[in-house]
């Protein structure tokens, strides 16, 4: 199956270790954004992923483009535009400090494309899943507009549409409220991926949950899935991520998935000593792909997704650097982390 991410992807410059901002002269430079995540860990689940976003005609334009191939990542429907490539700043928390993220991405060669200047008969052509998030539409009008236009183009094609919500609310600046542009996306939505507060900003549905508790009631996100499945009647699925931060370094993770027929909840992981959650989410929703489109069970499936997040927690940077095996051994309950010889 062929499944193409559709994106922005930034230069990411990381403070070392766990130093605040500029507390050395050193910033550990890498890439990562949402959809490449998600492209980046379906090649490595062996799976034909192609990459599709408009990046600045320079050298770091160039070497954005040889480290997603380096991972198997087809990138030939990349576009090439005017503008600058976006950046994103990383602190990492530690305890009772939490991680902190700061976004320079304004004037982005993505976030000046508008609609039209991406041929979509031409970048769908053999595709049969199409990915896409809600940071895209969040970051200028004119992505918004080429975000819309990407998934009618996949919808009128018949091509499966799945979506991570993935509300940021200090990218919405342009004067369009979230919910009022999601909830016009997720009407071309089959599979839709989100964590509470994803549904409650960008589709405005909610129910009575205390995220800040130590203990989430899963009964409840059975409701919300329901609420959003009503309301979406042509989604298929939602899956809902399950998240019980303790600490910056220790979190309960879990996730449910709810299809209109069956809830499936998977075992939840205690996650301590957390070496990087950036990209966890998107962790998820490469390993759910993945897991719908390889297993017939879709509680295998969902339990795929979450294991394939909670090894993201252990490895440094924005890509899972994880293969279908070490999923499988995790998801199968092989969690000891002993040596393997």
């Amino acid at each position: 199956m062929k499944v193409l991410t559709f994106g922005e992807i930034m230069l990411r410059l990381r403070a070392p270790g766990h130093e605040r901002f500029f507390q050395s002269n050193m910033m550990e430079a890498t890439f990562g954004g949402g959809e490449a995540n998600v492209a980046v860990s379906l090649a490595n689940y062996g799976m034909d992923a192609q990459y599709c976003t408009v990046l600045p005609d320079n050298a770091i334009g160039d070497e954005c483009i040889k480290e997603l191939r380096r991972f198997g990542v087809d990138v030939s429907k990349v576009q090439r535009g005017p503008g600058r490539m976006g950046i994103y700043f990383l602190e990492n928390g530690a305890n009772q400090l939490p991680s902190k993220v700061v976004y320079d991405r304004a004037y982005s060669a993505i976030a000046l494309a508008k609609p039209g200047d991406i041929d979509w008969d031409k970048v769908f052509e053999g595709v049969e899943w199409f990915h896409i998030t809600g940071i895209t539409p969040a970051i200028s009008e004119s992505a918004m507009e080429l975000s819309l236009e990407s998934v009618k183009a996949a919808k009128a094609k018949g091509i499966t549409v799945s979506c991570d919500l993935n509300y940021r609310k200090n990218l919405w600046k342009y004067g369009r409220k979230a919910a009022e542009v999601m909830r016009e996306m997720a009407k071309y939505v089959d599979v839709a991926v989100a964590n509470e507060e994803d549904v409650q900003k960008s589709l405005e549905i909610t129910v009575d949950v205390n995220v800040e508790s130590g203990e989430l009631d899963r009964e409840k996100y059975r409701v919300l899935g329901d609420k959003v499945l009503a309301e979406y009647p042509d989604m298929k699925m939602i899956a809902i991520t399950l998240r019980e931060s303790h600490s910056a370094d220790w979190n309960g993770w879990a996730a449910c998935l709810n299809d209109g027929k069956n809830f499936y909840i998977s075992k939840k992981y205690e996650i301590r000593d957390i070496i990087d959650r950036v990209g966890g989410g998107d962790s998820f929703a490469g390993g759910l792909i993945y897991g719908l489109t390889h297993y017939e069970d879709k509680q295998q499936a969902l339990e795929f997704a979450v294991a394939a997040s909670c090894l993201k927690h252990s490895i440094i940077g924005d890509f899972n650097r994880v293969s279908v095996s070490d999923v499988e051994k995790l998801a199968g309950g092989d969690g000891t982390g002993r040596v393997q010889r």
